[in-house]
């Protein structure tokens, strides 16, 4: 079992000692008053009493008093804005980052360190627009947000070896290495630590030292070499100890109690986590009491005291969540990520006391609660009610059961040892059953990504294949390039390959049906029309499920209607958004297919036009009795102005997973583009829509996929139900043109006839099937939401 791993940022902003006491000062003397003798003297004594004030907060950030740190740096920013002291007020920011960083108060530290960039760019001040960059890198760096840490951190090491600040260029090593190790190159990690070790012993900077030693513990810990491990942990321990850096301490004792637990050593490893978590505690250092009752948490389970183990791991969680309070919605996504192991350990510490139910309740408390938050906030009655929403008890999961008269089947990964399910039916039985993956020696992300392209493909991979990517000619992917074709033929003529279908077995296909549903095939439903939901988790989000094959090579699609939600608590808000959808009653339909294709890539080229998507538009315009928007009629501000009054939105065209990405979204929609608008429908743009229709089909390529997050998948069909859509169809890989509209039109003629999306679509496939038995031809998209 991994345990944390994370070591310890450094912001320089914050400790006197380090970044040094004498500052100059901008002093404004604009003000108007009748004796100007007055003015300076009482000028001169604000300023004193500001400058006392902020001498007062260093002194307490240094040893540990981050609550009394706060009130005097307040006191000192105040009075420094009072007087127009530009300079001075930068300063006092950065050094409130700090003590609200390690409290949790990421959004208040955000604001700050941003606060703090923009005057100190503004009055030229290099050393502390280093410190504002180097403070930025590290609450991203706690958020989980690693590619913006780095970047941060490589903008102010460079403004640091600019103005020859050997202090400063030694503590960005520090957290440049404390972001490779956490991303697991602990080689880089050791490297850019020895760098800063050097250089703050040449320096003597004891708490510089102290960093770089401990971090170096933490980075050969991950390496294995706990020795080494324990021996620089000491050390810094002994400096914390001798420098009076309570915080340092407790970060110390949590680094050799993890040493310990690694050795299996778990007596002395709770002697040292408890010393940490008090002195954690004693110092208001939020972050560092979860890593302390995270840790001292595995010790207690790995001991055998499971009481003592849920206790201290539920505690960890409450402040855990407490951290969330006021971040914006991609800062929620990428802590809950870093977040993720408390919750699974807890759920093993409730299993192995048989409290399988509870284990159900915190599986559901620790997934896609940024996406339950924001959509919530969304269907609220208006934008300034308060909304409070908890995780569902196991009372309200089997209510929502109920309300959707569907069998849910919810997963948990635990760390690729162990995989957890949970059946719950519409009666309210809850079946709980585990797959030791461990002793399988199974990779699930691998064998879901080779399940993945053996479905996209007709064949698996294997170690002389690379996975055939995903644009294919005659696909609606993104260039259709010579590249391309050559991607097609590979794929089709590799002498493995052999479509699968009810008759042909596919290994991988088979493979991930005995994981994922023979534990469970027991306790399905035995009538194809009842719908089964299945709750994913990671990378099992990316399963074609309705291919998986059992041991006759029946698809588990013949046999079972098939439904996708991110969490059991999204089927509760989707439900409030169906109903809600019904209210205002948008009769509109939507058609869109082969618009006028956008341009992408550098130099830009236009995309390939669509026949069979246009085709499928007309057929499915006739049939819902409404007319096509094609070619240039299809531009983005049109379509954009009929969705938010359309019941029904289909777009045929390309979809794009990465190439093209806003607000650090992936997805991407291609539309006519017009004077104003380059043509691309992306995910962060339609987040922003208010939708009212009941569905949105989404007949292009990889629009169910996104970045996997423990918060979900990010990307288009996240995106369409956060902006009020229910149900939403989409795809999880490239798929071919042609097959592509047939069963598209056919989707819709079953629709007609019985309006459960699940079901039309489950006989949509069948039917397709029987012409083109290549999974690739009719199993790519899956419902995602409600089914009626």
């Amino acid at each position: 079992m991994k345990l944390q791993t994370i070591g310890s940022i450094v912001l320089f902003s914050l400790i006197a000692a380090l970044s040094g006491g004498d500052f100059l000062f901008i002093i404004s003397a604009q003000a108007k008053i009748s004796s100007p003798q007055f003015l300076a003297q009482n000028h001169a004594g604000r300023k004193a009493e500001a400058d006392r004030f902020f001498k007062e907060g260093e002194q307490q950030a240094q040893t540990s008093q981050f609550e009394a740190a706060i009130q005097s740096l307040q006191q000192a920013l105040n009075i420094y804005r009072e007087l127009k002291d530009r300079s001075s007020e930068a300063k006092t920011l950065t050094r409130l980052v700090r003590p609200y960083a390690l409290r949790g108060d990421y959004a208040k530290a955000i604001e700050f360190c941003q606060q703090s960039l923009a005057i100190a760019r503004e009055i030229a001040d290099r050393s502390t627009e280093q410190r504002a960059l180097t403070n930025l890198g590290s609450v991203y760096g706690a958020l989980g947000e690693y590619a913006k840490a780095i970047e941060h951190y490589q903008q102010s090491w460079a403004i640091a070896r600019e103005t020859s600040n050997p202090l400063n260029e030694g503590g960005v090593l520090i957290n440049l290495g404390v972001i490779y190790g956490t991303l697991g190159d602990y080689a880089k990690a050791i490297e850019y630590y020895q760098q800063s070790l050097a250089i703050m012993r040449e320096i003597s900077s004891s708490y510089g030292e102290r960093l770089a030693l401990g971090n170096l513990g933490v980075a050969y810990r991950n390496l294995g070499d706990f020795a080494k491990a324990i021996e620089y942990g000491q050390q810094a321990l002994a400096i914390a100890r001798q420098t009076k850096d309570r915080q340092g301490e407790a970060s110390g004792l949590g680094d050799l109690g993890t040493a310990y637990n690694s050795l299996s050593d778990y007596a002395k490893a709770i002697q040292y986590l408890k010393q940490s978590l008090a002195i954690a505690r004693e110092v208001s250092d939020r972050r560092g009491e979860v890593i302390a009752l995270d840790n001292l948490g595995f010790a207690l389970y790995k001991q055998g005291n499971f009481l003592a183990a849920e206790q201290t791991l539920f505690e960890g969680i409450k402040v855990l969540e407490s951290l969330r309070a006021g971040l914006d919605r991609h800062s929620k996504v990428s802590i809950l990520d870093t977040q993720a192991h408390i919750y699974q350990l807890l759920q093993q510490v409730l299993i192995a006391q048989n409290k399988t139910q509870e284990a159900l309740e915190i599986a559901e408390r620790g997934r896609a609660r940024a996406f339950v938050e924001l959509l919530a906030a969304r269907l609220a009655p208006s934008a300034s009610a308060q909304i409070t929403i908890n995780s569902p008890n196991i009372q309200q999961i089997q209510q929502i059961a109920k309300e959707q008269n569907a069998t849910i089947v919810e997963y948990s990964t635990i760390r690729n040892q162990a995989l957890y399910i949970w059946v719950i039916k519409p009666t309210g039985e809850i079946t709980f059953r585990s797959v030791d993956l461990k002793s399988l020696n199974i990779n699930l992300k691998e064998a879901t990504e080779r399940t993945r392209v053996a479905a996209a493909t007709g064949r698996g991979l294997n170690e002389q294949d690379t996975i055939i990517t995903d644009m294919i000619r005659g696909t609606r992917d993104a260039l259709g390039t010579s590249e391309n074709n050559l991607s097609y033929q590979a794929a089709t003529n590799h002498p493995n390959s052999t479509p699968a279908n009810s008759q042909t077995a596919n290994p991988k296909l088979q493979q991930l049906y005995q994981l994922l549903i023979q534990p469970i095939a027991d306790i399905l439903p035995t009538d194809p029309n009842d719908p089964v939901i299945f709750i994913p988790h990671q990378s099992i989000f990316l399963v074609p499920f309705a291919t998986l094959q059992n041991a006759r090579g029946q698809y588990l699609v013949e046999k079972h209607t098939i439904i996708i939600a991110p969490a059991i608590q999204i089927l509760q808000l989707t439900h409030q958004a169906r109903q809600k959808n019904r209210q205002t009653s948008p009769q509109n339909i939507l058609v869109v297919g082969n618009p006028t294709m956008p341009k992408i890539g550098n130099p830009p080229q236009q995309l390939d036009p669509l026949p069979g998507s246009e085709q499928e538009a007309q057929i499915i315009a006739k049939l819902l009795n409404t007319q096509a928007l094609i070619g240039p009629q299809a531009t983005k501000t049109a379509i954009i102005q009929q969705m938010s009054n359309a019941r029904i939105i289909h777009l045929a065209t390309h979809g794009l997973l990465h190439e093209v990405k806003r607000r650090d979204m992936p997805g991407a929609l291609a539309l006519a583009p017009s004077e104003n608008d380059d043509g691309w429908l992306t995910s962060s743009e339609i987040l922003d829509l208010k939708l009212n229709a009941e569905l949105v089909v989404l007949s292009a390529c990889n629009t169910g996929r996104g970045t996997v997050t423990g918060d979900g998948v990010i990307g288009l069909s996240r995106s369409l139900i956060t902006a009020g859509v229910p149900s939403i169809l989409a795809s999880l890989w490239y798929v071919p043109d042609a097959p592509t509209a047939e069963l598209m039109a056919e989707f819709y003629r079953q629709l007609q006839q019985n309006p459960n999306k699940a079901q039309a679509l489950r006989q949509a496939m069948l039917i397709t099937m029987k012409k083109h038995p290549d999974p690739r031809d009719w199993a790519a998209f899956t419902l995602i939401g409600e089914a009626e």
